[in-house]
């Protein structure tokens, strides 16, 4: 994070941990994990599919960590988070996360499951930046797999964004839309006047599934109200084996 008394620059990070697996769950990589993550540097990360708790999982892997996973890799260095829980099972729950190094002053965990599918939710985070009269909204998304549930989910998000962000405020959306096709994309563009980091860089959103041979257009950065902003090129190793999607990170300048 940099700024002076005009501007304030900072970075962001999302990713899908995979409950801290890897692709097929076939080994727990919680901890790697945690060091690419903070290798990255990133002022405010945005988490899906992170574990709350899973006492099964517990029980049985020698260095599962004592606390959250969101939690455990938040470590020392983000020492605000936030996390909203949107599926429950016998033996635990998981669901989105924001950790920030910037106080999260307010948040909220926006449910959008649609009845009777898949548990999917939106977390809306108020990040307050010391000293600069400022508050970054933050809201980590993870839609539906089914492009009828993600509209109805997207049509939710423009509603939260109109009656509860101000229009003048920075705003930065990221997270798993599972929009392959691309139609949420234009349908968020159209009713929140955002602009996607990688889609204006390059002309395209990044494919970021699977990780090891990204082929699906998955994750997004959405900002809006930012001067600057720009994608950050992550190297293929250690991520490509980390989780079944690959991060995406970019630098904003408020």
């Amino acid at each position: 994070m940099t700024q002076n008394p005009t501007t304030l620059s900072f970075r962001i990070l999302t990713v899908n941990t995979h409950k801290g697996f890897t692709i097929f769950n076939r080994r727990f990589i919680l901890h790697e994990l945690r060091d690419a993550v903070h290798a990255v540097s990133a002022d405010i990360v945005f988490l899906q599919e992170v574990l709350g708790s899973h006492d099964l999982h517990a029980a049985r892997i020698a260095n599962w960590p004592a606390n959250s996973h969101y939690e455990f890799l938040a470590d020392t260095i983000w020492t605000s988070y936030a996390y909203g829980r949107n599926a429950v099972y016998p033996d635990g729950h998981h669901g989105n996360a924001v950790l920030s190094k910037f106080p999260i002053v307010r948040h909220e965990n926006r449910d959008v499951s649609v009845h009777g599918h898949e548990e999917r939710g939106m977390l809306h985070c108020v990040c307050r930046i010391p000293g600069h009269g400022l508050d970054v909204h933050a809201v980590c998304v993870h839609l539906g797999l089914q492009e009828s549930h993600r509209q109805q989910q997207i049509d939710v998000l423009c509603e939260m964004v109109r009656d509860e962000i101000p229009t003048d405020a920075p705003l930065v959306i990221a997270g798993d839309f599972n929009d392959w096709r691309m139609k949420g994309h234009r349908q968020i563009e159209r009713c929140l006047n955002v602009r996607e980091v990688f889609v204006h860089a390059n002309g395209r959103a990044a494919r970021t599934f699977p990780a090891h041979l990204p082929l699906l257009q998955l994750d997004r950065i959405y900002v809006r109200n930012a001067h600057v902003h720009r994608p950050i090129v992550l190297p293929n190793k250690p991520w490509s084996h980390l989780s079944d999607h690959a991060p995406l990170a970019a630098e904003v300048l408020v």
